[in-house]
C-alpha cells in the first residue's frame, strides 16, 4: 500500500526530540501561554520573515482572528475564493463579514487578480487571498490593486509554510496572515493549532487580546474576544518541527520533479509551477476530466488519493444562501471535477512514488485505448 500520507514516519524520525521537548514541558507544569509558545512566536515569525507571530488555537482561529484584528467586522464584504478549504470563507463568517467569493486562475487555482477587483464594492474591507497546495497566489497583482482601494489584505497560508512570491515568503506580504498547524500540514502539529502573523505591532497586540477574552492584564476584558491559545506541548513540538521545514519542503519539492518527469506522458494536467513563485508542494494535485475513473483505478492498487475540494463553497448546503448558482465561478467548478492529490509528503520513499507514477501511466494508457475504441 502506498498511503496518502503517513504522520507515523515523521514522529519516528524525530522521535527522541519531540519526547524531550514535550517531557520538559510536562516536568515544568505550565501547560498554557508559557516560555515554549513565547519561544516558538519569536523563531516562527523570524522564518516568515515577519516581526509577530500570535499563537492560537487552530488555523480557522488565526484567519478569524486576524481579519478581527485588521479592523473587519459586520457590515463589511471581505473578497475570497470558493476553491478553499471551507475553513477560509467559515473564519470571514466568524469575523461578523460577508465573504464575497471570486474564481481562480486556472492554472495556479488561487485567486484571479482581475476577478477580484471586478467585485470591490463600496462595502468591501478586506482580501484574502489563498496560498492553494503550497503554491503562492499573485500577491504582487493582488496588493497593487488593494493599496490603490484602501483593502486589507490578510493571507491564509495554511497551506504554504515556507512558499515565496518573488523571493520573499508568504505571510509577510499583506497587513496579516493566518496558518494553520493541522497534523497534514508543512509545518504540523499533533493536534490543532495556528498563527497570526503580522509586521503590525497594533495588529499582533490586538491578536493577542482576541486569542484571550480580550485581556491584556488577567481578568480584565478590555475588548470581546474569544478563547483560542495553542498550548506549550503543541509548541514543543512544533519548535522541533520547524528546524527540519526547509529540508521537507525541499524533499517534497524534489518528489515534485519526480512527478513531473514521470508523469508527463500521461496526459493529466500537472502543477505548474508559478513564475516568480516558490511552490512548496503541500499537495501535489493532478486534473483530469475523468478523476473519477483514475481515483478508482488507485484505490483498486491500494494507492491513497484525496480530492482538495470536491465541492466549492458556494455549492455547499451551508451557504447556498450567498446567492451563487452552479455555473456562477466556472473555472472554480471546473478545478472541483478534475483535481486529485497524489500521495506526497517528505518521507514518500522513491520505490513508493514511482509505483504511484506506474499505476498513472498505465490508466492514462488504459484510458487513451478506450477512447480509441
Amino acid at each position: 500500500m502506498v498511503p496518502f500520507f503517513d504522520l507515523t514516519r515523521q514522529y519516528l524520525s524525530l522521535r527522541a526530540e519531540i519526547d524531550a521537548a514535550t517531557a520538559e514541558v510536562l516536568e515544568r507544569g505550565r501547560f498554557i501561554l508559557d516560555r515554549q509558545v513565547e519561544a516558538f512566536e519569536r523563531e516562527f515569525a523570524a522564518y516568515c520573515g515577519a516581526a509577530h507571530a500570535v499563537a492560537v488555537g487552530s488555523g480557522t482561529d488565526a484567519l478569524r482572528i486576524a481579519l478581527t484584528a485588521c479592523g473587519v467586522g459586520p457590515g463589511d464584504e471581505v473578497v475570497t475564493v470558493a476553491h478553499t478549504a471551507v475553513a477560509t470563507v467559515a473564519a470571514v463568517d466568524l469575523a461578523g463579514a460577508r465573504p464575497v467569493l471570486v474564481d481562480i486562475d486556472p492554472a495556479s487555482c488561487t485567486m484571479d487578480p482581475v476577478r477580484m477587483e471586478r467585485a470591490i464594492t463600496p462595502r468591501t474591507r478586506a482580501v484574502v487571498p489563498v496560498h492553494l497546495y503550497g503554491g503562492p497566489a499573485d500577491m504582487e497583482s493582488i496588493l497593487a490593486i488593494a493599496r490603490r482601494r484602501n483593502l486589507r489584505v490578510i493571507e491564509d497560508c495554511a497551506q504554504a509554510h515556507g512558499a515565496a512570491w518573488r523571493g520573499r515568503r508568504v505571510g509577510s506580504w499583506g497587513d496579516a496572515a493566518a496558518f494553520s498547524f493541522y497534523p497534514t500540514k508543512n509545518l504540523g502539529a499533533c493536534g490543532d493549532g495556528g498563527a497570526v502573523v503580522t509586521d503590525d505591532p497594533a495588529t499582533a497586540e490586538r491578536a493577542r487580546m482576541l486569542r484571550e477574552y480580550g485581556w491584556q492584564q488577567r481578568y480584565v476584558s478590555l475588548i470581546r474576544g474569544l478563547n483560542s491559545r495553542l498550548d506549550e506541548l503543541q509548541a514543543a513540538i512544533l519548535r522541533v518541527k520547524l528546524r527540519y521545514l526547509d529540508r521537507w519542503n525541499e524533499e517534497r519539492r524534489r518528489l515534485a520533479r519526480l512527478y513531473a518527469a514521470a508523469l508527463a506522458p500521461s496526459g493529466l494536467r500537472l502543477p505548474v509551477e508559478p513564475e516568480g513563485g516558490g511552490h512548496v508542494y503541500h499537495l501535489y494535485v493532478v486534473r483530469h476530466p475523468r478523476r473519477d475513473e483514475l481515483q478508482s483505478f488507485l484505490r483498486a492498487r491500494d494507492i491513497g488519493t484525496l480530492i482538495h475540494y470536491p465541492l466549492p463553497v458556494h455549492l455547499q448546503p451551508a451557504y447556498r444562501d450567498m446567492g451563487y448558482a452552479e455555473g456562477s465561478l466556472p473555472e472554480t467548478e471546473a478545478a472541483a471535477r478534475e483535481v486529485l492529490s497524489l500521495p506526497l509528503f517528505p518521507e514518500l520513499r522513491d520505490d513508493e512514488a514511482a509505483e504511484v507514477c506506474a499505476a498513472v501511466n498505465s490508466w492514462a494508457g488504459l484510458a487513451a485505448a478506450s477512447r480509441q475504441d
